[in-house]
């Protein structure tokens, strides 16, 4: 017997293969919601996933042409927020003797923070509320002598005040 031609091979196995999906097809028409409902799902991810990658991109271009915050204005602390002032007292401010004649490297950390010289703010904000007031001054006239960081002279004076009007 003589093998048919290609292209007669390939009907017959399409009519095939047809008969058999029209046979399948009441079994998938049950699933067919559940599986156009999760492709649906599964595109939408696709395009968050590519709406994303493009804003991230957007994002790292434009930081090249615009400083970042040190501190932002929407980064805010329990701390950060001074009682009000009684109109009675003016606000009081620690200053460092004047008489001080140590140099930066002659001056050790006070007792309370011997650490004090290697901790970050946030390390900082964390460890501010077990210290006393003469604690937290000691802590600012080093600071104010020794590195004299307005970020770690305004936490400090704000705790200090946070203190003096409990």
């Amino acid at each position: 017997m003589s093998p048919l031609p290609l292209p007669v091979r390939v009907a017959v196995g399409l009519l095939v293969t047809a008969v058999e999906q029209a046979r399948k097809f009441p079994e998938q028409i049950t699933e067919l919601p559940v599986t156009a409902a999760s492709r649906a799902v599964q595109t939408a991810m696709r395009v968050q996933q590519r709406v994303t990658e493009l804003a991230i991109k957007g994002d790292q271009v434009c930081a090249l042409f615009r400083p970042v915050e040190d501190t932002p204005s929407w980064a805010r602390f329990d701390e950060d927020d001074a009682p009000a002032a009684k109109p009675a007292e003016a606000k009081r401010e620690v200053t460092p003797p004047e008489d001080t004649f140590a140099t930066a490297s002659e001056l050790h950390p006070p007792p309370a923070l011997p650490e004090y010289d290697e901790l970050s703010l946030a390390q900082l904000r964390a460890k501010l509320r077990v210290l006393s007031l003469s604690q937290l001054a000691e802590l600012l006239e080093y600071e104010h002598v020794h590195q004299d960081r307005a970020a770690f002279v305004t936490m400090l004076s704000n705790r200090i005040d946070t203190i003096r009007a409990q």
